[in-house]
């Protein structure tokens, strides 16, 4: 985003609402740090939800074009990947997964959500947990619009523009072996201390029989604390897949 100056009075009002706090008032105008800005648009957004009087706020020329748009395409939820075609910073996760059949009975989903408003995620960071994933040979997500920021996948190393890029928040998705679970978990915990962001851990299973979930006792070894969430599909959809 960028401010014009010409029509910005300095009321302020747009400053608390930058989820990230790269806008401030400089010599009675607001400047927008760029280096910070996401792109979530926020401060910009149609709806109003600034209301600036003067609209002095607008899109950068080229916050569609590569890389810019990176920020853009994870930060603002209202814009779609061009790639994916699938809005925000990950896919639908594992709350399709009785249609999708993402995840199966032989496998466990873990999504790594990197960044929150106020806190951003540099791909600095996520490549540190892509790097670190990549030794345990992950399968990721073919929809993740991540998927596209690889310049070695098999390495976990993304490509120099993606490197340069904050978002508010991304999303690692990627499928492993039932018997990988505990290593690539103590990976994450360990890659985790050298980050500068937050991030929350999911780990998505089937269920093998009702109300047994073997997971539990690895969570448990590690010291995670787990937090049981399920998803329901209301019959909306047909499944694709027995298993």
């Amino acid at each position: 985003m960028v401010v014009d100056q010409e029509l910005c009075i300095g009321c302020g009002r747009c400053v608390p609402y930058c989820p990230v706090r790269a806008i401030s008032i400089v010599n009675k105008k607001a400047v927008i740090d760029q280096e910070l800005c996401v792109e979530c648009g926020t401060c910009g957004r149609k709806n109003n939800i600034v209301k600036c009087p003067r609209n002095a706020l607008h899109e950068r020329e080229d916050v569609t074009k590569h890389p810019r748009s990176i920020r853009k395409f994870f930060s603002d939820p209202m814009a779609t990947h061009v790639e994916t075609k699938v809005p925000g910073r990950g896919t639908e996760e594992v709350k399709t997964n009785d249609v999708t059949g993402r995840v199966d009975k032989k496998h466990y989903g873990i999504a790594i959500e990197m960044g929150r408003p106020s806190v951003a995620a540099s791909y600095r960071d996520v490549e540190k947990m892509t790097m670190a994933l990549a030794k345990h040979h992950v399968v990721h997500e073919p929809c993740n619009p991540i998927k596209y920021l690889f310049e070695d996948e098999a390495k976990g190393t993304l490509t120099k523009e993606a490197l340069e890029q904050s978002v508010i928040s991304t999303i690692i998705e990627f499928n492993v072996e039932k018997d990988q679970l505990e290593d690539v978990l103590t990976t994450i915990m360990e890659t985790a201390k050298t980050l500068d962001t937050v991030f929350s851990l999911d780990l998505i299973a089937c269920f093998e029989e009702p109300y047994k979930m073997p997971e539990i006792p690895v969570l448990t070894k590690l010291g995670l604390e787990h937090r049981p969430n399920n998803k329901i599909n209301l019959g909306l959809g047909r499944p694709l897949k027995e298993d």
